[in-house]
């Protein structure tokens, strides 16, 4: 190391110059650290030398340290106002850190200094667009136009590439957006290069919060508090997810208690707490809907359903939940589409046979229900499938509807028949049984010529007549050779 003799020693001048070209030789070949540190010994023996300060600021912007470069910079300019590369460089750190205003001022400077440069023009247009991306993306961020707002950012990204503000804000929306692996790779990105920042911490507790890990979403939020202790945005989430995660606890309380009505409610309120929370709020409705099943609210259990899948459509949950609805109110197409989905995404055995018995239902579906033909449940009794003959086939038989139009009798033929061939196969337990598992029973080889008047006949004991025992309606049914006379009752007008 040379011996100094002072401040202004020709030892100091040819050391100064000699860091100086040695920083440019390294700076030439891109060893941009090794530069930075000559140019810091130049400075050190040298710190009035404005241009020592803007080779150093050039260095840094070349390490991505922006602040230091504006810093130097900044320190040039106030050596030297003449200094033209100073400002310059000035400006270019205030755009990439993402201060139009400020650029702008750095560029008119330059500008003065030198009229003709087409470089400035340029800058001048950068610094433009950013503001201009800027009022766009704050009236966008109004409207809830939350893509618009990460469009804006992203072209404004383009010249300020430094700017933690604008990467936070396009985190934000991102999460706004549910796309959570992009807002959390932004949000991180910032903070390996400032672990302190309030924003960024904020922006990865939005994440957890709403990809429904609230417990570790409020801790991010009480460390951006801890560290910018007046971000309100912060303050609100965090009170909105502890508020959330109580009052869903609740309602899963109420209902594990068999309090339903209360458990409702309780999932009610909760789904009013934050609209934009979209997987929680899909775990709410979810949950009501299952609270609606046992109330036995069926259809608004499955709009409760189609609201969780509309907000989430990979909810599985959802889908069965709804699918289970559709299968209770018969509603087979629906419920069939929404097993397909789930079998195609989970391909279990417990999804196959759901969606097996779905297709079953729906098949059955599409013949004569006899059941309903006879008016009775599909568990009902032999006693009440007999009953329910006996008062159907009485109801529609052709001579009680003697006098009636040509196409009145008809259709109360068509109805006779129908209730013969219904107690044809509901009174047989071999057909019973292969109707109610869904097979063809005229595949099956079974006998399924249906004579109704033969039916009637055998049920009602043959010939000689039949009257209602243990009434005292009088109406009769006598039997002649060939067919049935219904002998209406005098005293009243019963509807048999």
């Amino acid at each position: 190391i040379p011996i100094r003799y002072g401040p202004f020693s020709q030892d100091s001048d040819d050391d100064v110059i000699s860091f100086k070209e040695q920083g440019n030789v390294y700076y030439v070949k891109k060893d941009y650290a090794e530069a930075f540190n000559f140019y810091t010994k130049a400075i050190d023996l040298c710190p009035k030398n404005a241009s020592y300060y803007g080779n150093r600021a050039a260095t840094l912007m070349m390490l991505s340290r922006y602040r230091e470069a504006l810093e130097d910079s900044q320190q040039a300019v106030r050596l030297d106002d003449t200094f033209m590369k100073g400002h310059m460089r000035e400006g270019k750190c205030h755009l990439l850190l993402g201060n139009a205003m400020a650029a702008t001022r750095c560029f008119q400077k330059v500008q003065e200094l030198e009229p003709e440069s087409s470089q400035v023009q340029q800058e001048l247009k950068n610094a433009e667009s950013i503001l201009e991306f800027e009022r766009l993306a704050e009236i966008s961020f109004e409207k809830r136009d939350f893509r618009m707002v990460v469009f804006c950012m992203d072209r404004a990204l383009e010249s300020a590439s430094a700017c933690h503000r604008f990467k936070v804000l396009k985190a934000e929306c991102l999460a706004l957006l549910g796309r959570y692996p992009e807002a959390q790779s932004v949000a991180s990105d910032i903070l390996r290069m400032d672990s302190t920042n309030g924003d960024a911490l904020y922006v990865r507790g939005l994440c957890l919060y709403y990809e429904d890990c609230i417990d570790k979403a409020v801790q991010f939020f009480v460390q951006a508090l801890r560290m910018a202790p007046d971000h309100e945005k912060a303050r609100l989430a965090c009170r909105n997810a502890k508020a959330l995660k109580a009052k869903k606890e609740e309602g899963n309380k109420a209902f594990k208690e068999g309090s339903f009505e209360e458990a409702y409610d309780l999932y009610s309120e909760a789904l009013t707490i934050d609209p934009n929370n979209i997987k929680t709020n899909a775990k709410l409705y979810c949950n009501r809907a299952t609270v609606g099943s046992k109330l036995n609210k069926l259809e608004q259990a499955i709009e409760d359903c189609t609201k969780a899948i509309k907000l989430d459509e990979t909810y599985i949950k959802a889908y069965l939940r709804r699918a289970q609805c559709y299968m209770d109110t018969e509603q087979y197409e629906e419920a069939v589409r929404d097993y397909e989905k789930v079998y195609q995404t989970e391909k279990t055995k417990e999804h196959k046979n759901l969606l097996k018995n779905a297709q079953l239902e729906l098949k059955k579906s599409k013949r004569k229900d006899y059941y309903k033909v006879l008016g009775v449940d599909k568990n009902a009794t032999e006693d009440e499938i007999k009953k329910a003959y006996r008062k159907r086939a009485l109801m529609h038989h052709p001579d009680r509807h003697s006098g009636a139009s040509a196409e009145v009798q008809k259709e109360e033929e068509k109805k006779f028949k129908e209730v013969g061939e219904a107690f044809t196969v509901l009174s047989d337990p071999k057909k019973k049984s292969r109707y109610d598992s869904g097979h063809d029973l005229e595949d099956d080889d079974m006998n399924m010529d249906f004579d109704a008047n033969n039916i009637f006949k055998a049920f009602f004991g043959g010939p000689g007549g039949f009257s209602f025992e243990g009434n005292s309606c009088k109406a009769a049914l006598l039997f002649t050779s060939h067919n049935y006379l219904l002998i209406p009752c005098s005293d009243c007008t019963i509807n048999h």
